[in-house]
């Protein structure tokens, strides 16, 4: 077990390392969350006539899970494992005693360190603007923690079974993601979907984790509220990671084979 932990810690810490060398990357992730937290607060605001510090609530959970976790976790993952492929890194990985499994967990860990980083660095940006947390700190912290582990088992999911090539990456991310976070309220309000899509959001993984953490994060809700949607979310975390397990066994044994 102490043998997988470490292969699984280099792996990550690997990963990480990387990301701290493109300087420019870390600079547009930052970036990007930041903004669009900006822009969505002062329309919303304006347009339901709230404080500025009563809408930061309302939208610095939608731009987690809609914007900051969703590229920098599943669109992350897609292009590293892409990349590692296409370089014929994975091949030289697998030519040394690392195993499948370490390799696995250590992208996990690797990218659950990028997504709270993210969610220190909006909610660094809410409480500079007057914004604040509500809700139980550990349920947030676990309502992210499962948003993060499906994000990054879709993104085993899209990058062994559809991406070939760098150039794939963007296409893919925004063919699934797009309708995706747009269906799940991460650009404005559920409130103002008619009823047709509320009911055809029901089946939505990212409305589900949009709902839960602007639960918890705005209207301090209990885990008996909000039961519904991480019930769902803990659901969808099981099922998309065992399929990201056995989608990533096939990716290894055509790699092996190649």
């Amino acid at each position: 077990m102490n043998h997988y932990r470490r292969e699984s810690l280099a792996v990550a810490q690997r990963i990480l390392i990387e990301l701290l060398r493109r300087r420019r990357s870390l600079i547009l992730w930052t970036i990007f969350p930041l903004s669009l937290l900006a822009i969505n607060t002062m329309v919303i605001s304006d347009r339901l006539q709230l404080p500025v510090s009563d809408t930061l609530s309302l939208v610095a959970p939608s731009v987690l899970v809609g914007a900051a976790l969703f590229f920098s976790c599943l669109g992350g993952t897609v292009a590293t494992i892409v990349a590692e492929r296409e370089q014929l890194t994975l091949k030289r990985l697998f030519l040394s005693p690392l195993s499948g499994l370490s390799y696995f967990s250590g992208i996990f860990i690797a990218h659950c360190f990028i997504g709270f980083g993210q969610v220190f660095l909006v909610y660094l940006g809410v409480i500079l603007w007057g914004g604040k947390f509500s809700g139980n700190i550990f349920l947030g912290a676990a309502i992210i923690l499962l948003t993060i582990v499906s994000y990054v088992a879709m993104g085993f999911i899209l990058s062994t079974q559809l991406a070939r090539r760098t150039e794939d990456v963007n296409s893919i991310v925004a063919a699934f993601g797009i309708p995706l976070l747009i269906l799940g309220g991460a650009f404005f309000p559920t409130q103002f979907f008619p009823k047709a899509l509320l009911q055809l959001a029901e089946f939505n993984p990212v409305y589900h984790m949009n709902e839960a953490l602007v639960g918890v994060g705005k209207n301090g809700d209990s885990l008996e509220k909000i039961a519904k949607h991480f019930s769902f979310m803990c659901g969808f975390a099981a099922f998309t990671s065992t399929l990201a397990w056995l989608a990533y066994n096939r990716m290894l044994d055509r790699e092996k084979r190649l």
